[in-house]
């Protein structure tokens, strides 16, 4: 089964990315499942319907997000109905949406996992006890497993990799926005990749115009961040194969295109 993964679509130019170069890419490699992260479609915070519908008309599969999903407030009149939506399921109970997706692929059921971190985010469930209880739930339906794991700590990510090796098959990070040049396969089995990187801008700071975080930095704290959707822009993330019998990665390769 070859998937591909693309990381945070950051604002219009990350819409442009997808739109110039998705085509191409699942034309060049035939991925039988398309995923993406969502959360900053919508002009660097959260997702409208409409933005929803856009990502599905691409070509897309699944949608996931992160700790922006619920940032545009539009997305409670439509997530519960979104069937290939998925927030963060590591959320309180009462959370609207899904935090799994469940997609067969040639009679393989594939489970589609969003997490969210816990080291330097706003958030108060861990990802790790919940998923202690959470995983066999999902194993007694499928072994093969694709988790986003949304976090800002390396170490965090990579700890989850290490944790989940064996009985998962792929574990990525998103949110960080920057690549990282580390996609391999872990001793049991499972394919792991730090961060996809950003679907956006090329001369931006994770997305944002250069000169809003720089002044943010240098002079005012409270400065407020646009989204830069000029220039130059990037399809990032990662294409991988997995084994439909054992449910292990044999594949990995990045992906990051320029236009």
């Amino acid at each position: 089964m070859r998937i591909i993964v693309i990381g945070d679509i950051v604002g219009n130019a990350g819409k442009r990315a997808i739109e110039t170069l998705l085509g191409s890419v699942k034309q060049e490699y035939r991925p039988q499942l398309t995923i993406v992260n969502g959360e900053n479609i919508a002009n660097g915070r959260g997702i409208t319907l409409s933005d929803y519908k856009w990502l599905l008309g691409q070509g897309v599969d699944v949608v996931t997000l992160g700790n922006h999903a619920f940032d545009n407030r539009e997305i409670y009149s439509f997530i519960n109905e979104a069937k290939v939506l998925v927030r963060p399921w590591n959320m309180a109970t009462d959370t609207p949406g899904k935090g799994v997706h469940y997609i067969k692929i040639n009679q393989h059921e594939i489970a589609v996992i969003n997490l969210l971190g816990i080291s330097f985010m706003k958030n108060e469930i861990d990802p790790f006890e919940f998923m202690n209880e959470k995983i066999q739930e999902v194993k007694q339906r499928t072994n093969n497993i694709i988790i986003d794991f949304h976090a800002e700590s390396t170490s965090e990510k990579q700890a989850m990799g290490y944790w989940l090796d064996g009985q998962v098959s792929f574990v990525y990070g998103t949110h960080t926005h920057v690549q990282t040049n580390d996609a391999r396969i872990l001793p049991q089995g499972t394919g792991y990749m730090t961060d996809v990187g950003m679907t956006g801008a090329v001369e931006s700071v994770i997305g944002f115009q250069v000169s809003d975080v720089v002044e943010r930095f240098v002079n005012n704290p409270m400065q407020r961040l646009s989204v830069e959707d000029e220039g130059k822009t990037a399809l990032r993330g990662v294409l991988f194969e997995i084994d439909a019998n054992s449910s292990k990665v044999k594949n990995i390769k990045p992906i990051n295109l320029e236009i």
